[in-house]
């Protein structure tokens, strides 16, 4: 009974020892698209990436992020102004892309960015809130995702998804829960078609980073910004009350 326990133990210990020594060599041109990259986790992994001697591509949202990456960094690494929430601008990222990698293929994408979210209950919300975020985390980054697979299953490279794991607690009502979950699905699916083209899909789950700590005060404003525009029906179900406390 013992042996029974212990062997399979024993395998999986011996798997993740040699797993984990296992190291990408030759990483000189080596193209890895980041998006999410003007501050935070994906700003981070851009620097460390381009540290490490790959070809990092970082999309910024804005001009300033997309100047002090590149102020910090080698000159190899290039930026791109990306809005997940436009296809156009989508479309000229991967352009920009293709014509980096220059028929190398896509090593590896990186998908970080967040769209803002109103967090309140559900019947304060409008559709639009819910579009705010999920053209971005969820709608945007499968547009990334679709467009570049032809130059991912050129170099057989790997998607990473990266999810913060606060998302995946549905606890209050908002897009931000919805795009984590078809995140997940969305990957899940992806790593198993993609199989057949030796191109690898991961999910990773994060937690909090100092940049992404909760701001009470922000929610605090979210909250009456919603609670304001409230019909009076809605506002008389719930109760001055409940938003005081």
């Amino acid at each position: 009974l013992h042996i029974a326990i212990l062997a399979p133990i024993l395998f999986l210990t011996i798997y993740w020892i040699i797993r984990d020594r296992y190291r990408v060599r030759n990483l000189s041109g080596k193209h890895v698209f980041i998006t999410g990259c003007d501050t935070g986790l994906g700003n981070s992994l851009a620097k460390w990436l381009d540290k490490k001697g790959f070809c990092v591509i970082a999309a910024c949202a804005t001009e300033k992020g997309s100047q002090e990456l590149r102020s910090c960094s080698s000159l190899s690494l290039k930026t791109v102004n990306l809005n997940l929430a436009d296809s156009n601008s989508i479309a000229r990222a991967v352009v920009f892309v293709t014509e980096q990698t220059a028929g190398k293929g896509l090593f590896g994408l990186v998908s970080n960015a967040e769209g803002t979210a109103p967090v309140g209950p559900t019947d304060w919300l409008r559709i639009e809130d819910f579009h705010s975020v999920l053209d971005v985390s969820l709608l945007g980054l499968i547009e990334v995702t679709l467009k570049l697979l032809p130059l991912l299953k050129k170099a057989e490279g790997r998607v990473v998804n990266l999810v913060n794991a606060k998302g995946l607690m549905a606890f209050v009502g908002s897009g931000y829960s919805l795009s984590k979950w078809g995140m997940e699905a969305f990957s899940d699916t992806l790593r198993i078609e993609m199989q057949h083209f030796g191109v690898k899909v991961s999910i990773v789950e994060h937690g909090f980073f100092k940049a992404e700590e909760i701001n009470s005060d922000i929610i605090e404003k979210y909250l009456f910004k919603l609670w304001n525009r409230l019909t009076p029906e809605i506002r008389d179900s719930y109760g001055e009350k409940y938003l005081v406390e």
